[in-house]
């Protein structure tokens, strides 16, 4: 008696469990997260105090303004590189606070 098994990966069924569920969001938020610490470095991290995605808008606050400032001019380079990192369009706008 032969079984027709059908195998995935791990990854595969976290990944459709959840899509399936309302963890998503949050998933997404933490991914995001994850992604702005490693393109911007210990550096930028390092005065980074808030990170938050709401709408496709992230959300950072920053304790240093000549850094908001001088990241202010690469807002849109900056969400492309998120973008790319994640590999999907999560973010449409960067705000700084």
């Amino acid at each position: 008696m032969s079984r027709n098994r059908e195998t995935s990966s791990i990854k595969s069924i976290i990944d459709k469990m959840i899509d399936e569920s309302r963890l998503k969001p949050g998933m997404t938020e933490i991914n995001v997260k994850e992604a702005w610490v490693d393109l911007m470095g210990p550096g930028v991290a390092k005065y980074t105090r808030a990170i938050h995605l709401r709408a496709h808008v992230l959300e950072v606050k920053l304790d240093s303004s000549v850094l908001r400032e001088e990241l202010s001019f690469g807002k849109e380079k900056i969400v492309r590189l998120i973008n790319e990192h994640l590999g999907k369009k999560v973010i449409k706008d960067l705000r700084l606070f």
